[in-house]
């Protein structure tokens, strides 16, 4: 007769590769440094000469407002 540990053995095994094969996938990903292929290395622009988004945004609304002015004003005269 066979011993029953073996039987039992085989889950149990399983199981923690289930478990430790995703757990040291997160753990890699998370030790990692993103890659940022947006920008090279010694380009950066610095945060004195940029806008902020507010300016962005604020630039971004006045051209909208000025196209709707235009387009309001086209059907106007026609």
């Amino acid at each position: 007769r066979e011993p029953p540990i073996p039987k039992m053995l085989a889950p149990c095994l399983l199981r923690r590769v289930v478990l430790t094969v995703p757990l040291v996938f997160v753990v890699a990903l998370l030790l990692t440094e993103p890659v940022r292929s947006d920008q090279e290395a010694g380009t950066a622009i610095p945060a004195e000469s940029r806008p902020c988004v507010d300016c962005h945004a604020f630039e971004f609304m006045q051209r909208a407002l000025q196209d709707l002015k235009k387009t309001a004003y086209n059907l106007d005269t026609r």
